[in-house]
């Protein structure tokens, strides 16, 4: 069923739960639901298709259309099926001349104030309007075309993904309603009464200026073509369509790529993806186009120096070529003076094959993957803790919390289908505590009670985390049961007499945390005291020097007041990208074999020994930071890349690109010329999520299908580039598909003993552990007991990081990320989300920039003590005073020449969150230095690429 186009079944309105079953008879048919549900939902679940407009089962019932009236025995009138609940015993009658003829009555006044161009309409063959007409049997409109109508209206074509044209709108309401209910923006509203009613961005405003963030709810909820893909307006309407995951952040969301041919129309969130419910936002709706951008590289090449012009070459020559020059550097420097980074972008049995290609066919350890820079504390705090390095819930849990605490995470502009779930939940009543140096939007969330802001100073985390846990158990806020049945006693009492010493008391640490002792104490009451206690943290939470102690002390709390183990509780990591969930768990740490499995476990390593064939090196390999400094050193000769730009992500740019500058050998795999491409001797063309097969684990533990719907342009995918590789070097891999790769996984990784591509199709996701005590997954972790079996809470003392601020460096940086960009940007810089954020700026408070004398726009440098750069400041009172902002989505903008190379003490994840700074004014068209090389050196990059391609048109 996945490879066809079909319709989804909309049941009007949404499936309610219920232990209590209803009877009733309609049309003659006996139906039982739960209680609650609307008798159209009942009608639909029996395939009697009761005729509707307002009405789709993503919204809560409207009842304006009415087109879905019906005659129930008993009563008078003709109530709408969609507002009316479920009775016992209750008789409808779906199908009556009466009905039939109140219907085309209907349809009549509809049509009356509609344009009659179907046959050129977009929606043409999709359009619910067209299709209620037919169903009632509309065939005359006694009213004419001349009235009063809207038929004039003027199209607002802002936005650069949809157009609305008001001349087709109906006023349903749908949008309105979706913008609200299920993105939680209220962007849209209904202006006007009567002939007069009109959908409305808000006074004097377009799409594109207003608060909308082109979610795509609501032209997926219009029922007529008002708004409309603008792909398919210029391709026309697709015929076939294929399910398959996103690539963008670690929510997964599920899609269906409708396609003509092998051509993608357009993405729509699919209603049965378990992540994301048929919700979307604009990255994963409308931003795929970088996947047939012309800048995508799509011939193999290769070069002895980065001074030199590429050589396009065969996928055969590039291959023999790097493994030819793999083994020369071995030979020359030694087994351990090569190695290779995975990526969080690319597939699970991609980045498995990746890892087992530098264990077994270059017999070393030296693997590492872009989680090291963003969410390995995460796995080594929790595996320290809970036992099991991943977050304990599903995302859907959240619904059930009473009291939701955001600790370094912005889910809205980062995780935004996720962002809007929370935001639904807040509107329901649950409480809100943000811990973030900035005014995030979830605390703005329309229609929802007040949060509690914790504008904490970046680098007081752990001072944070230890307040809030004195104040739950000096006050007698633990669940003691809880903690006797489920945490070791002796950690136990070591932690609460540390968080118990009068120091961390919030009216001691209030000055250090930059939050008010009342304040610290009512969100500590909050979450001990809400019921369900959930807390979600992000890379605010990771990247800091106390990353990994952070992460222990969220889980310390979260086991002291027994927010463990159930539905709306539990300690939720919001990974980043895509698949870093999964780039983790197929064993891409220099430590551990997939599976979080000790490398030096010998009994361990003998098991994936007798099934790779070969002897395996019990020694942990490099994490990244010592792979840069090896190279540096000279130690360090050769790496492996795939899908990966450490060049733009990873921080202290200037020591990285000295790193790459000193390897003789750089192979780099991934879908454009990008910073890391730019230092390297051979380009490998990558594959996007449309143009190969595999899975990706999002981050609840949720494996979902990644589906081919388009050849790769450049004839191979990923994982066969890196099977080709291995045997070139004389290591046998050989796979005919994604799914045998799979298979060899689960055979070696037990948390995935029962995971297959067959289970995957028919179950459509699964969470691991997927074993035989979870034969489908395990949705929520830690229900009963723990992996280590009791919980260990560990003392997490504060420690200030050395990065300090002074009179040259007077101001605290942070840095993040934006709705409408993604991570590097290499895929988003090439869609038109550009519309919404083209450059990175520096966000700045008022009274800071007033003592610098910098105005809104203003060009500044940003320095540090590793280095400059310019961008235009933006005044902005979401920032504290003394902290200032800025995104890494653009190369030039030079982010991490600023950011230091302090790391977390465990896991040397980097600490972004903090670099004292000095901001300053600048000229208008001024760059720094390492701008003015980035430019010189990026023009001659591409003269060389241009020479190659040239070269190889000949």
């Amino acid at each position: 069923m996945v490879e066809h186009f079909y319709p989804e079944k909309d049941y009007g309105t949404p499936a309610r739960l219920s232990e209590n079953l209803i009877t009733l008879n309609i049309d003659g048919v006996e139906v039982t639901v739960p209680e609650g549900t609307s008798v159209m939902h009942a009608a639909a679940r029996a395939d009697i298709n009761i005729p509707k407009l307002c009405a789709t089962d993503n919204m809560e019932a409207f009842g304006s259309c009415r087109l879905c009236t019906v005659e129930i025995e008993g009563r008078r009138g003709y109530p709408a099926s969609c507002t009316t609940p479920v009775e016992p015993g209750m008789v409808v009658r779906s199908q009556t001349r009466a009905l039939a003829k109140l219907r085309r009555n209907v349809m009549e006044l509809y049509i009356s104030d509609h344009p009659l161009d179907c046959l050129t309409c977009p929606a043409n063959g999709d359009c619910e309007l067209q299709d209620m007409a037919g169903a009632v049997g509309l065939r005359e409109v006694r009213y004419g075309f001349d009235g009063e109508n809207h038929l004039e209206a003027v199209k607002d074509e802002s936005n650069p993904y949809f157009s609305f044209d008001p001349s087709k709108c109906i006023a349903c309401s749908r949008c309105v309603r979706a913008c609200g209910e299920v993105q939680g923006t209220f962007a849209l509203t209904i202006e006007g009464r009567g002939f007069d009613s009109k959908v409305s961005t808000g006074k004097n405003t377009n799409f594109v200026e207003s608060d909308c963030v082109s979610c795509g709810a609501c032209v997926q909820a219009c029922p007529t073509s008002t708004l409309m893909e603008k792909s398919v307006i210029d391709q026309g309407q697709p015929e076939h369509s294929v399910i398959t995951t996103c690539a963008y952040c670690g929510v997964g969301c599920s899609f269906k790529a409708e396609m003509k041919g092998d051509k993608v129309i357009r993405m729509t969130p699919w209603k049965g993806g378990s992540a994301n419910h048929g919700h979307s936002c604009v990255k994963g709706r409308f931003a795929f186009g970088y996947a047939t951008h012309k800048d995508r590289l799509t011939k193999p090449m290769i070069r002895a120096s980065i001074d030199d012009p590429w050589n396009e070459v065969s996928w055969e020559e590039a291959i023999a070529f790097s493994a030819r020059r793999l083994r020369e550097v071995q030979e020359l420097h030694g087994r351990k003076s090569v190695g290779g980074i995975t990526s969080s972008r690319c597939t699970n049995e991609e980045t498995y094959l990746v890892q087992k290609l530098i264990r077994a066919a270059l017999g070393n350890n030296n693997t590492d993957t872009c989680a090291r820079v963003c969410h390995s504390p995460t796995g080594y705090g929790l595996k320290m803790t809970l036992g099991e390095s991943a977050g304990t819930q599903d995302f859907d849990s959240v619904m059930e919390a009473d009291c939701i605490m955001v600790i370094g995470a912005n889910p809205t502009d980062a995780h935004p289908v996720f962002g809007s779930m929370m935001r639904k939940r807040l509107r329901e009543g649950a409480s809100l505590i943000v811990a973030d140096p900035r005014q995030i939007d979830l605390l703005d969330t329309p229609h929802a009670g007040e949060g509690i802001h914790l504008p904490i100073r970046p680098g007081t985390n752990v001072a944070l985390i230890n307040a809030l846990a004195h104040v739950v158990v000096t006050e007698g806020l633990e669940n003691e049961a809880f903690v006797a049945e489920r945490c070791e006693p002796e950690d136990y009492l070591a932690w609460r007499a540390f968080v118990a010493e009068e120091r961390h008391a919030p009216e001691q640490m209030a000055d250090v945390i930059g939050v008010s002792a009342e304040t610290l104490r009512r969100a500590a009451r909050q979450y001990a005291t809400a019921g369900n206690g959930a807390i979600y943290y992000g890379l605010g939470v990771t990247e800091h020097s106390q990353g990994s102690t952070m992460v222990m002390g969220i889980a310390n709390l979260a086991m002291a007041t027994g927010n463990i183990g159930r539905p709306g509780v539990g300690v939720n990591p919001l990974r980043g990208q895509n698949n870093v969930q999964g780039s983790c768990d197929m064993g891409s740490f220099p430590h551990e074999l997939p599976g979080y499995q000790p490398v030096n476990n010998d009994q361990i390593r003998h098991r994936f020994e007798a099934a790779w064939g070969v002897s395996l090196d019990a020694e942990p390999g490099l994490r990244i930071p010592h792979m840069f400094d090896a190279a540096i050193n000279g130690e360090f000769k050769a790496m492996y890349v795939q899908g990966e730009d450490i060049a733009q992500s990873d921080p202290n740019t200037h020591h990285v690109e000295a790193a790459l500058r000193s390897l003789e050998l750089l192979i780099v795999q991934d879908l454009f010329l990008n910073e890391t491409a730019k230092f390297a001797h051979v380009i490998l063309p990558g594959s996007t999520f449309l143009e190969k097969n595999g899975t990706f684990t999002n981050a609840e533990r949720r494996i979902n299908r990644v589906r081919k719907v388009m050849p790769p342009l450049a004839g191979k995918e990923d994982w066969e580039v890196t099977m080709a590789l291995a045997n070139a070097l004389g290591y046998p891999m050989h796979y005919d598909h994604p799914s045998e790769i799979m298979d060899e996984i689960a055979s070696l990784t037990p948390s995935f003993t029962n995971v297959s591509f067959d289970k995957l199709d028919e179950l459509g996701s699964i969470q691991w552990p997927c074993n035989d005590e979870h034969p489908d997954g395990m949705p929520i972790m830690h229900g009963d007991s723990f992996p280590i079996g009791l919980g260990r809470m560990v003392v997490t003392e504060f420690i200030p990081t050395t990065e300090k601020v002074s009179e040259s460096y007077p101001l605290l940086l942070t840095t993040g990320r934006i709705l409408s960009q993604y991570n590097v940007g290499a895929q988003t810089r090439r869609t038109d989300n550009n519309v919404w954020h083209s450059e990175d700026v520096l966000e700045i408070h008022p009274h800071d920039a007033q003592l610098r004398q910098i105005a809104d726009g203003q060009p500044v440098t940003i320095a540090s003590r590793t280095g400059n750069t310019v961008l235009k400041a933006r005044l902005s009172k979401r920032m504290q005073p003394g902290v200032v902002y800025t995104t890494f989505h653009f190369p030039h903008s030079g982010a991490n020449v600023i950011t230091t190379d302090n790391s977390d003490w465990a896991t040397n994840c980097p600490e972004y969150k903090v670099t004292a700074v000095q901001v300053l004014g600048t000229d208008t068209h001024a760059l720094s230095d390492w701008q003015q090389k980035f430019y010189a050196f990026t023009r001659e990059q591409l003269d060389h690429l241009e020479a190659g391609s040239e070269q190889g048109s000949r």
